[in-house]
């Protein structure tokens, strides 16, 4: 048993951990797409929920309207009370447009969209995603607890081994050696915060509604990255805590193709290297494309030890393709395409609110 704690508050589940947690002061965002429609893993989570029973649920969904009043209809079948915020609707669209935001829709827009709803609702936020298979009651409370313990935000972090295999791949060989291979190079906090965590790109975060007014996430991938960057500047350190939320199953990506790994990887890399250029590090990009490559291999050796180790499947050479396709990712940055803080906008959440519903109104009415 583990119990090693790291710069960051590391809290472990040594035995079912399940502890008592602000979770009627809570409001849980869920992002969904009409992908997402009536999967195995969203009824889950959002069934689940139900039996939580937190302050406010918030599906933050992104649906044709051909799709979405038979997504609204499943989201109602389930036994959970939640509410839908249509973020792609025609009338979202337009209201966004009035203030200079529309651009192109995402995850990240649809998240900052329900942040916005959630973080005038409730004094807690929380956000986990609707693929994991293995998604449990505890989740919640544990992403909450270290908030009633003054922390300002919370990371759930997991191990992903199912069938046999070791996954989160983005993570492995992607985001953690080019994140130590930057710590190689530059003695920054920054840098140090953004390598504290044991799974970076983990969609579960916590943090108080003070702490989400402040967050400027991308509009697309790259979320959970910026969603870093954003926490050290706000809480920092001594404000935050990573928690134990055991083994997650989820969907998987192909590496190559239209929203596959390569794709994301380029997002992650957009968000981070973004990131490191608001905190003022400067990036040797063909120095730590090089590094990059070296602490990714490395770390595929380690990786086939660990596997080995546990008797499960393990492909090095597989592995070390994939180093080299992302390698192509360590690059500038383009112009970066953050939302703002909910903070510096005169958006008004409730505005928010009342188009989306008027438009799900509509779209029952057709």
């Amino acid at each position: 048993m583990e119990y090693v704690q790291e710069r960051v508050a590391t809290l472990h589940d040594f035995d079912g951990a399940a502890p008592e947690a602000p979770v009627d002061r809570a409001t849980v965002v869920v992002p969904l797409t009409d992908r997402d429609h009536a999967s195995l893993a969203a009824e889950r989570v959002l069934s689940t929920l139900g039996g939580v029973d937190p302050e406010s649920v918030l599906v933050a969904l992104r649906a044709d309207e051909g799709k979405v009043d038979a997504v609204r209809e499943w989201v109602a079948s389930l036994d959970v009370d939640a509410d839908v915020l249509w973020c792609n609707a025609p009338a979202v669209r337009d209201l966004l447009g009035e203030h200079g935001l529309n651009g192109e829709a995402g995850k990240g827009r649809d998240v900052w969209l329900a942040l916005g709803v959630a973080a005038a609702r409730s004094d807690l936020v929380a956000v986990h995603d609707a693929d994991a298979t293995t998604y449990g009651p505890e989740h919640v409370p544990r992403l909450l607890f270290p908030l009633a313990r003054d922390y300002e935000f919370v990371k759930g972090y997991y191990a992903r081994v199912e069938n046999g295999r070791l996954y989160g791949r983005l993570c492995r060989l992607f985001y953690e050696p080019v994140v130590a291979a930057l710590a190689d190079a530059h003695d920054d906090p920054l840098v140090d915060y953004l390598g504290a965590f044991r799974y970076a790109l983990a969609g579960e975060f916590a943090a108080t509604s003070d702490s989400i007014r402040r967050l400027r996430p991308p509009r697309g991938w790259g979320l959970e990255v910026a969603t870093l960057g954003d926490a050290f500047r706000t809480a920092g350190f001594e404000g935050t805590a990573q928690v134990d939320l055991g083994i997650h199953e989820h969907d998987h990506r192909a590496v190559s193709g239209r929203g596959g790994l390569s794709d994301m990887a380029d997002e992650v890399a957009a968000a981070l290297f973004s990131a490191l250029d608001d905190g003022g590090v400067s990036v040797d990009y063909d120095d730590l494309r090089d590094r990059y490559r070296t602490t990714a291999r490395r770390l595929v050796d380690q990786y086939a030890a660990d596997a080995a180790f546990n008797g499960l499947d393990y492909d090095p050479a597989d592995e070390r393709r994939q180093v080299d396709a992302y390698a192509e990712s360590v690059r500038p940055p383009e112009t970066a395409d953050r939302l703002p803080a909910w903070v510096e906008t005169d958006l008004d959440p409730d505005a928010v609110c009342e188009a989306s519903r008027h438009a799900l109104d509509d779209a029952t009415d057709r």
